[in-house]
């Protein structure tokens, strides 16, 4: 018996008015792509590379632009700032999204007014959360130091100090950020399967071994989404320090956006500026790749 093999039909090709309507349609996009992204990252990049004086051509200047940057003891500081800053609001700011997400999940009391309690800060534009906590951190008057002082205990300057600026305005970005990220932690415990639930309360009595084997696991996207937004926020949040601090005392609470306003707008110098956002879209693309890294070792249901 022999076995005739079957052709697969050569796909049909698509009407050359399908493709012009698919280009149609990404147009919009790939303009604002091209206007927004892709040309201000070629135009920074030719700006890093030369350098410019009234009146004169611009003149090319290679990696020089770099190698200062490098040598700058101001952006020296602001990285290890912004690295401490990441290092200590990411995790804060997860882990207490996540425990308020799991303490107004459940059936009680008054459970919407904790959630709404919770979510406030989120509301507020940064710049009137941190006039807001002007209030705790004046040095006199403050809240902070007044609660100190009828403990017996003199208080710092909160904001002056060298040692407590940069920690003041951690606070001030894990009480903002923590309300947001609860949401979504609130989502995914809302959308987990109840007979899952019901069957790991059978195997597993105790509530933080069904946290750590079950629920946490099944929490990972979500985990993973509100993790790498903490990470890119603690890059790109620099409101608070405007009104707060302005990156003193001596710029021990400078943070790399924030050097970066001070260097294109008050010192006018776009070159350097450019050269700085290279490095800002150089760690920005690392957090990127170490996103997709994660995620393809996360389970989606």
């Amino acid at each position: 018996m022999t076995v005739t093999p079957t052709r697969t039909p050569p796909s049909p090709r698509r009407p050359a008015g399908q493709a012009a309507l698919a280009w149609a349609l990404l147009a919009p996009a790939l303009l604002l792509l091209a206007g927004f992204t892709y040309g201000p990252t070629l135009a920074s990049l030719w700006q890093a590379l030369h350098t410019e004086a009234p009146g004169l051509p611009a003149a090319f200047t290679g990696a020089d632009q770099l190698r200062a940057l490098a040598e700058d003891p101001v952006f020296r500081q602001a990285l290890r700032n912004n690295a401490l800053y990441a290092a200590v609001t990411v995790p804060l700011s997860v882990g207490l999204a996540l425990a308020m997400a799991l303490w107004v999940q459940g059936r009680f009391a008054g459970r919407g007014l904790l959630r709404l309690a919770f979510f406030t800060p989120t509301v507020l534009p940064m710049v009137a959360a941190a006039n807001l906590w002007l209030i705790f951190y004046a040095p006199d008057i403050g809240l902070l130091n007044r609660a100190l002082a009828w403990a017996g205990l003199h208080g710092p300057n909160w904001l002056g100090d060298a040692g407590t600026a940069l920690w003041a305005l951690m606070a001030v970005t894990v009480w903002k950020e923590a309300g947001f990220f609860m949401v979504f932690y609130l989502a995914a415990l809302q959308s987990l399967s109840p007979e899952l639930m019901d069957a790991a309360r059978l195997e597993a009595p105790s509530a933080w071994t069904r946290l750590r084997r079950v629920t946490l696991p099944l929490l990972a996207p979500t985990t993973l989404f509100v993790g790498v937004n903490a990470l890119i926020n603690a890059v790109k949040l620099v409101d608070h320090l405007f009104v707060l601090t302005r990156g003193g005392p001596n710029n021990a609470s400078t943070l790399l956006l924030y050097y970066l306003y001070e260097i294109a707008f008050k010192f006018q110098d776009l070159n350097y500026a450019a050269a700085l956002t290279l490095v800002l879209l150089a760690l920005l693309g690392a957090v990127s790749a170490a996103q997709f890294w994660l995620a393809r070792r996360i389970h989606y249901r």
